[in-house]
């Protein structure tokens, strides 16, 4: 029977995975709130651009569908990566994850003013800082592979 050892600071791994799960639900509440309030109905995913480009309403709500869905796209890359790298770099790699949510939530309300150049700053961040934690999951799993485990 195998044991499963978890690195002492794991439990910090598991409060930056809730603070994507938690980014996820507010994303979700802000566009359903900027739905209401563009009157864009379901199953419709985005306002169209005509729409868009006579109320400032769907224009903003289109702004905040792109931010969580883009933030979809890119969350299971970092839950993936965040578990891996925390198994050798508990803190590293929480802290990583924490400062991405946070950066996700910056992007979220700047891409939210219905304005798409405000994003820039924290998508490229954001970007940046999961590209490090995907280099340090791959270290981890290229230091698992070389000891044979």
């Amino acid at each position: 029977m195998s044991t499963i050892y978890v690195p002492t600071g794991f439990s910090w791994v598991a409060a930056s995975l809730v603070s994507v799960a938690t980014l996820l639900q507010w994303q979700g509440i802000s566009v359903g709130n900027a739905r209401k309030k563009a009157s864009i109905p379901y199953p419709q995913a985005y306002a169209e651009k005509a729409e868009q480009e006579s109320s400032m309403d769907a224009k903003i709500f289109n702004c905040k569908q792109r931010a969580h869905q883009n933030t979809l796209e890119n969350a299971p890359v970092m839950v993936v990566s965040t578990l891996i790298g925390g198994l050798r770099y508990p803190i590293l790699s929480a802290a990583l994850c924490g400062f991405w949510s946070f950066m996700r939530v910056l992007y979220t309300v700047r891409y939210g003013t219905g304005e798409p150049k405000k994003r820039s700053g924290p998508i490229l961040i954001s970007f940046f800082t999961q590209t490090v934690l995907s280099v340090v999951s791959a270290k981890v799993v290229f230091d698992l592979i070389k000891a044979g485990v």
